[in-house]
């Protein structure tokens, strides 16, 4: 085949990869009981498409080859193995009249939940959390989670090994826990998302203000863990709250890449689509839980956003109080600053400006940026410039944002 014509078909080979490798990775733990394995045995179907795809072309069917030649990979390996290993590997599989080959196919929504049970274990650090669910769900390489995250390539590569490592170590069971141990576990699930999805939403370094490629990944797996369990809540408040901030992306950053604050930005240009499905999702949560949870508050605070036409239409009263309720659930410090924010917008900067002062010696905000960058906001709204300078010039000395820093300067400047 030509160098183009490979070239193409290289492409669809790892379109088709990042489509079906979590499903493909799950079914096999099912099989293999090991993470690390089981992506191994993913891995070597993925490049046996490589070699054979170019000459014979590429199936009708590309994921179900895929999962057959991944799958008869495994049972080989299972196979060959000792004894006690095929019996512990095929204790739930083969039953009366069915076979290896029958029942991998078979669970292919428990097996998706399982990876992501396994995958953001309790166990594991946020970071490795992450790390591994961009690479088992994702299907996204090492260097790519490397570049999205800002760190080097080694210690990304470190964190996933040692994730598998632990996990095999722990003999975590590659099972689908119920009732009240499966809300449990999801919240690990809901917290490594939910990060995924701040960081495109708000990068936390390097040049760029956003990163809708993290987004849209995030979206793409709480849209999966909503159909797997349809009854969690809080798995729809999470939805629910990314799809209304993931619709204002294109709003958010100027022609030549500079943040455009909410207040700021020109809504017509929110997507629709995805607010509608945010707020859907939203009445869905409210609709299975009251009290609502720490995901759907903050969706409802984003719905009244995304209700109001315009800025000054903005029902802050209603975001007050949902920050009330949000701030008693969680006793979190970044919480209570932004509500110090909706305060401001409902009963003036003088009153926002007494609850972050209140916040200025909390230890877990002390080298948080958006403290000062907020205290500089009230400060200049209250007319006293040079104060607000000062903060606006230590926040940006905080952010490790190339475009948030020249914001803040440049409000240092306006001051």
């Amino acid at each position: 085949m030509s160098g183009e014509g490979g070239a193409a078909t290289r492409k669809a080979v790892e379109a088709v990869w990042r489509i079906e490798s979590a499903r493909l990775i799950g079914g096999l733990v099912r099989m293999v009981r090991d993470v690390g394995l089981a992506e191994d045995l993913a891995q070597e179907a993925l490049v046996t498409a490589m070699e054979r795809w170019p000459e014979a072309g590429i199936p009708e069917n590309p994921g179900a080859w895929l999962m057959t030649t991944a799958k008869n990979r495994a049972i080989d390996h299972i196979r060959r193995g000792p004894p006690p290993a095929f019996e512990l590997a095929t204790r739930e599989l083969p039953t009366a009249g069915r076979d290896l080959e029958t029942t991998i196919d078979e669970n292919v929504g428990d097996d998706l939940l399982r990876l992501m049970l396994v995958a953001c274990h309790p166990l594991l650090s946020t970071e490795a959390r992450v790390a591994l669910t961009l690479r088992l769900l994702g299907g996204l390489t090492t260097d790519e989670i490397a570049r999205a995250f800002l760190v080097s390539e080694p210690t990304i590569a470190q964190r996933i090994v040692r994730a598998k490592r632990t996990l095999t170590e722990a003999r975590v069971p590659f099972e689908v826990p119920r009732g009240p141990e499966l809300s449990a576990r999801l919240s690990s699930v809901l917290e490594a998302v939910y990060l995924i999805f701040n960081e495109g939403h708000a990068a936390t370094k390097g040049d760029d203000w956003t990163r809708p490629e993290l987004c849209e990944e995030a979206l793409r797996l709480g849209r999966i863990l909503a159909e797997l369990v349809p009854k969690e809540a809080e798995v729809h408040g999470l939805v629910a709250l990314m799809e209304i901030h993931a619709s204002r992306l294109r709003a958010r950053v100027g022609p030549s890449g500079e943040p455009i604050l909410l207040l700021d930005q020109d809504r017509s240009r929110w997507d629709q689509l995805l607010v509608h499905r945010g707020l859907a999702a939203l009445a869905r949560a409210e609709a299975l839980a009251e009290p609502l949870g720490r995901y759907a508050l903050q969706a409802a605070i984003a719905g009244c956003h995304a209700r109001a036409r315009t800025a000054p239409e903005t029902d802050w009263n209603r975001i007050v109080a949902l920050y009330d309720a949000l701030v008693e659930l969680t006793q979190s410090p970044v919480v209570e600053l932004n509500r110090a924010v909706a305060v401001s917008m409902a009963f003036g900067p003088a009153a926002g400006l007494e609850l972050v002062d209140a916040l200025v010696n909390e230890p877990a905000l002390r080298s948080y940026h958006l403290l000062p960058s907020v205290r500089g906001d009230f400060l200049s709204k209250l007319g006293r410039s040079a104060e607000a300078r000062k903060e606006f010039e230590r926040a940006a000395r905080l952010t490790q944002n190339t475009r948030e820093r020249e914001l803040l300067m440049a409000r240092a400047r306006a001051s």
